[in-house]
């Protein structure tokens, strides 16, 4: 006698809303599905057209948790696989954790499909690398205080603009003057620069430089107030530095440094950490 089919739920990274940003293995798990829950208002419809003839599909915009939950007890019941499609990645903003949970409770197998984030997605949009050599080597994700969610006391906007480096700050169009006056007053000078990123992959994206001084302004010109993601920090702008990892002096398990230029850069390194001009390095023979 075979065995009874097994329930499984599958969590759908399914980035920014263009469909063609899904991965293959996002595509193959919605194709698989025997019910496909999506966010609607957060994803463009073309998944859809991966989800097989038949499969029952549920808009998430309508649905309270324990609405989810009820579709998770029929996948155990009747062995039904699920693919719960997010917007942009399962691991942020995404409500995921509750109902991985709640599967974890009943017994159901899940998998998680990572997605492409709105911030990556707008960096490539933009053509910024947001981690410049000298310049930011870090990345903060995170939101303002005063919505839906409360924040845990130590993360406050204010707070990580004091690190000076790249933020992408989500879900927070709505106080624009508020993300302002925090950016301000963690320190970051009114010039840097900022891009404002609405509905990046739809049709009707925007994406808007400008800076903190204008970062208010900017928003309700354009009556922004969701969908709305901000970079900020230097790096937005920098350029004239280089990246050590494809210096010739540079060296790893698949290639070998130069002499000269290993010694160039390690003067240039030791110039940098004492701040006092380093005597050139003789030459030297050989490879």
């Amino acid at each position: 006698m075979a065995d009874a089919p097994t329930g499984k739920v599958t969590f759908v990274g399914a980035g920014p809303g263009a469909a063609d940003l899904l991965t293959f293995r996002a595509a193959r798990a919605i194709a698989d599905a025997d019910v496909v829950i999506w966010a609607a208002s957060l994803v463009q419809a073309e998944i859809l057209e991966h989800a097989r003839v038949g499969a029952e599909i549920l808009d998430s915009a309508a649905m309270s948790l324990e609405d989810v939950v009820a579709v998770y007890e029929r996948a155990v019941r009747d062995g039904l696989r699920v693919a719960r499609v997010h917007s942009g990645d399962p691991a942020l903003w995404g409500g995921t954790q509750e109902q991985v949970d709640r599967c974890d409770d009943l017994g159901l197998e899940v998998e998680i499909v990572p997605g492409v984030s709105s911030f990556s997605a707008v960096a490539a949009i933009a053509q910024r690398e947001l981690t410049i050599p000298e310049v930011a080597q870090s990345v903060i994700l995170t939101r303002l205080g005063g919505g839906k969610t409360p924040m845990p006391p130590g993360e406050e906007v204010r707070e990580f603009a004091r690190h000076g480096t790249t933020m992408a700050v989500f879900l927070s169009a709505a106080r624009s003057g508020q993300l302002t006056a925090e950016l301000l007053e963690g320190g970051y000078p009114t010039d840097t620069p900022v891009i404002v990123a609405y509905q990046v992959t739809w049709p009707e994206e925007l994406v808007l430089p400008c800076t903190i001084a204008t970062l208010e302004e900017t928003v309700k010109e354009h009556k922004l107030w969701k969908h709305t993601l901000f970079l900020v920090g230097p790096a937005l702008s920098a350029s004239g530095t280089r990246s050590h990892l494809y210096h010739p002096g540079h060296f790893h398990g698949f290639r070998r440094a130069d002499r000269a230029a290993r010694a160039a850069l390690r003067a240039e390194n030791a110039e940098k950490s004492s701040g006092r001009p380093v005597a050139e390095p003789a030459e030297t023979s050989g490879s």
